[in-house]
């Protein structure tokens, strides 16, 4: 399966806005060409950043809509003043919000911390010498904390009692949970592997497939598991079943990936566009992905709003865009140029984004103005 030819806008069309977020930008005259500075004209009427001075390693909303920018310096900068908290000795790895409120880091300090949305920061457990590579949060009933050090995967209580570690054949590369809370997936090398969360039992099949598995996503649904691949492909299972589904064609490595609100698709990078795989219909297998948001580089990093069915696409040369998937119509948020895009996220009701990028660039973009 390869990609298909790309979708192409009239750049006027896309300065008049994406429906669902209301009057973006003034309409222009049909067959109005923009210039480059137009591509900014979002980010600078309705966005707040700021030149941090580290690369951006993440960024995330937490329950309360707080912001937090993740940063390799070791650093935490919280809410739209990116006030500056000290949380690692080293650079902070991973970043997700807390169940509770607040956010949880790894770092390469080996320790799991948790900061309020006060700037407080609490220990929450140590490992050693290990780095905490990648961290996650269930919000839902029976909250829950995860984190990966080395090959383990440990689930812990929202006050950072580790209740199971769950260990795999190699040093886990990406976790996520399922809508519910019920199940917790994590990539690997040759594969991934499913968990129940409550008895730490693995599902059955096990998910195999040779290579090196680098992150993961599970379908909203609970109908498919999706890894991407050190290989410019993605690599999926159907569940239950284990059917294997194999996305390739892509002329980058899509590091990023994720499914719209309704699982109908699954976005991801790796191209000059968003790469959008149809979960319905009987795909993805025998379908080919539609793509939107042609930019002028390769997307690094995508997020699926958390609504409607909108994505936003951030790239190498540091231009963002939103592409409504429904009306194939996109709209520029910032244009290329200060370092590529490496984290990328929506508040909880999807009315701000935040990115940040390899140069310490950072911004929150607010859709809710009138």
């Amino acid at each position: 399966m390869s990609l298909g030819a790309p979708l192409r806008f009239d750049v006027a069309q896309i300065l008049r806005g994406v429906a669902i977020f209301g009057p973006l930008a003034p309409d222009a005259p049909a067959g109005q060409v923009a210039a480059m500075s137009d591509l900014d004209e979002l980010l600078s009427h309705r966005g707040r950043s700021a030149q941090l001075g580290a690369y951006v390693t993440g960024v995330a909303f937490d329950t309360m809509g707080t912001l937090a920018v993740a940063l390799g310096d070791g650093t935490l900068r919280l809410g739209a003043a990116y006030t500056a908290i000290a949380v690692h000795e080293g650079a902070v790895l991973s970043l997700a919000a807390h169940p509770e409120g607040g956010f949880i880091t790894g770092g390469d300090d080996g320790r799991l911390m948790r900061t309020r949305p006060d700037g407080t920061t609490q220990p929450l457990q140590k490992f050693g010498a290990k780095w905490v590579e990648h961290v996650a949060g269930f919000a839902g009933k029976g909250p829950l904390l995860a984190a990966a050090v080395g090959k383990a995967l440990h689930l812990l209580s929202p006050g950072g009692e580790v209740l199971k570690t769950l260990e795999h054949p190699s040093t886990v590369t990406g976790i996520a949970f399922d809508a519910k809370g019920k199940r917790v997936a994590a990539s690997h090398y040759n594969g991934a592997s499913l968990w129940f969360t409550a008895s730490g039992a693995l599902v059955s099949p096990k998910l195999e497939w040779k290579g090196s598995h680098t992150g993961v996503a599970i379908h909203p649904a609970g109908e498919a598991l999706v890894t991407t691949m050190q290989e410019n492909a993605l690599h999926g299972w159907t569940l239950p079943g284990a059917k294997h589904m194999r996305m390739s064609g892509y002329p980058a490595k899509p590091e990023s990936l994720g499914f719209t609100k309704s699982g109908k698709w699954l976005a991801t990078a790796g191209a000059e566009s968003i790469v959008l795989w149809p979960f319905f219909g009987g795909g993805p297998m025998g379908k080919p992905p539609m793509e939107l948001g042609m930019g002028d580089g390769v997307v690094k990093r995508v997020a699926c709003h958390p609504r409607h069915e909108v994505v936003a696409a951030g790239f190498n040369t540091g231009m963002l865009l939103v592409a409504d998937v429904t009306r194939e119509r996109v709209l520029p948020v910032c244009g290329p140029g200060r370092g590529g895009i490496t984290a990328l996220a929506w508040n909880a009701d999807g009315g701000q984004l935040a990115f940040g990028t390899e140069t310490g660039f950072a911004a929150i973009v607010d859709f809710t103005q009138a």
